[in-house]
C-alpha cells in the first residue's frame, strides 16, 4: 500500500476521521504493516499493551478466555481499530485477536499514539465516544444474556 492509501484508510476509522492531514500523513508514514496468517494471534488477552491496531483487510475474532475455555465475542473487519484499550489505560490486553482470515494491520506504536493524542485533542474525545459505545454493547448483551439466563432458570434473581 502507498502512503495515500494508508492515509485514506485512517480516515475511514472514526477517531482519525478528523485529524489534520498532514498529522495522518506522519501516523501512516510511521506505522508499521503487519501481515497475520489464519489462527495467527495478534496479541493475546493479559499481554502488556504496546501498540494499536487498524484492520485494512481481512477478519479477526475477539476472544477472550472463561472458566469453560476460550469464548469468541466478535468478528473485526476492515478499517476496525483494536488494541486501544490496553494502552489507553495501562492494563493487560483485554481479550486474545486472532485472525480468522489473511489479516493485514497497520500496527501504531503506543508512543505515537499518545504524541497524537497530546497534539489532536479531539482523537481523545473520539476515543471516549467510542470506549462509551462499547460499553453501552457490551452492558445490552449482558443485560439479555442474564435475562435469557432467567428465563431458563439458570440464574438466581439476585439484583445488583
Amino acid at each position: 500500500m502507498s502512503l495515500s492509501d494508508d492515509v485514506e484508510l485512517l480516515r475511514k476509522v472514526p477517531i482519525f476521521a478528523n485529524v489534520e492531514l498532514a498529522k495522518l500523513k506522519l501516523l501512516a508514514f510511521t506505522s508499521e504493516h503487519m501481515r497475520f496468517d489464519p489462527g495467527q494471534e495478534v496479541f493475546h488477552q493479559g499481554d502488556a499493551g504496546d501498540a494499536a491496531y487498524v484492520i485494512i483487510e481481512g477478519q479477526a475474532d475477539v476472544i477472550t478466555d472463561t472458566a469453560t475455555g476460550p469464548l469468541k465475542i466478535l468478528e473485526l473487519g476492515p478499517h476496525a481499530f483494536l488494541g486501544e484499550i490496553a494502552i489507553i489505560c495501562d492494563v493487560p490486553r483485554t481479550a486474545t485477536i486472532v485472525a480468522q482470515t489473511e489479516l493485514h494491520t497497520l500496527r501504531i506504536s503506543k508512543d505515537l499514539f499518545f504524541r497524537l493524542i497530546e497534539e489532536f485533542p479531539q482523537m481523545a474525545v473520539e476515543i471516549m465516544r467510542v470506549l462509551a459505545q462499547r460499553l453501552e454493547s457490551t452492558t445490552q448483551d449482558l443485560t439479555a444474556a442474564r435475562n435469557a439466563l432467567r428465563e431458563a432458570g439458570l440464574e438466581g434473581g439476585e439484583k445488583d
